[in-house]
């Protein structure tokens, strides 16, 4: 299902980088070593934000870019 407020994501399994791209701001935030059975459920769960908001926001660290 489309997330409304996750227009995108990319994962890097060499460097265990997520990286996410948000409606809203249109802003990419990278988050550091995310191992790759989180982003695998992430790909899979049904709604994309919520799995987000409970297992990866404020769980890792990030950085913004513009």
């Amino acid at each position: 299902m489309p997330s409304t407020s996750i227009r995108e994501a990319r994962y890097d399994p060499d460097t265990r980088i997520l990286s996410v791209w948000f409606r809203a701001s249109g802003l990419r935030y990278d988050y550091d070593d995310v191992p790759p059975e989180i982003y695998a459920a992430y790909k899979s769960a049904f709604s994309k934000g919520r799995f987000f908001n409970a297992f990866i926001r404020d769980h890792y660290k990030y950085r913004r870019h513009r």
